[in-house]
């Protein structure tokens, strides 16, 4: 090959190398193009006018179905790696029985705390029966009172009559 041909193959690896290390910004959740849920006034500001700014929350609270929450997400994935969280943030917009916003309060991934998972697994009765066990452990057993009946090959045969 040439020297050009290689400078040119060699500079092009060297662009899509360096483009693969760009990093990759997505937003994840509650995105508003009218404003933030900080913006929110209490006391002035209903659920419908929350609604009409902000739309539907992202979830609602089990136990008090009166707070909203409005949660976004800002990861960051460089090349293969995994994704960093850049920024999160949660507001939790809770109304009193009118209607009205009582307060509104907004955490930040710094807000949050890791919980463990735990690791038991719950036991399951009875005993663990190896493959031989399996395949030959109802050999020779018939169901309880079949014994003799109309569904077996060589029963009765026909209704059972009453004496």
């Amino acid at each position: 090959m040439k020297t050009t041909t290689k400078t040119i193959l060699l500079a092009s690896a060297l662009v899509f190398t360096a483009s693969a290390c760009t990093p990759i910004t997505r937003s994840h959740g509650f995105v508003s193009a009218k404003g933030s849920p900080g913006d929110v006034e209490t006391g002035i500001d209903n659920k419908t006018t929350v609604l009409t700014k902000f739309g539907n929350p992202s979830t609602t609270a089990i136990f008090e179905k009166d707070t909203w929450y409005y949660i976004s997400e800002l990861r960051e994935q460089l090349g293969y790696l995994r994704p960093n969280v850049k920024s999160r943030t949660i507001t939790s917009i809770k109304f009193d029985d009118t209607g009205l916003v009582e307060t509104v309060d907004i955490y930040t991934a710094e807000d949050g705390h890791l919980v463990s998972l735990v690791g038991r697994e719950t036991p399951t009765r009875g005993r663990e029966l190896n493959v031989l066990e399996q395949l030959l452990g109802n050999v020779g057993r018939l169901p309880q009172g079949t014994v003799g009946s109309q569904n077996l090959p060589g029963g009765a045969g026909g209704p059972r009559r009453d004496q």
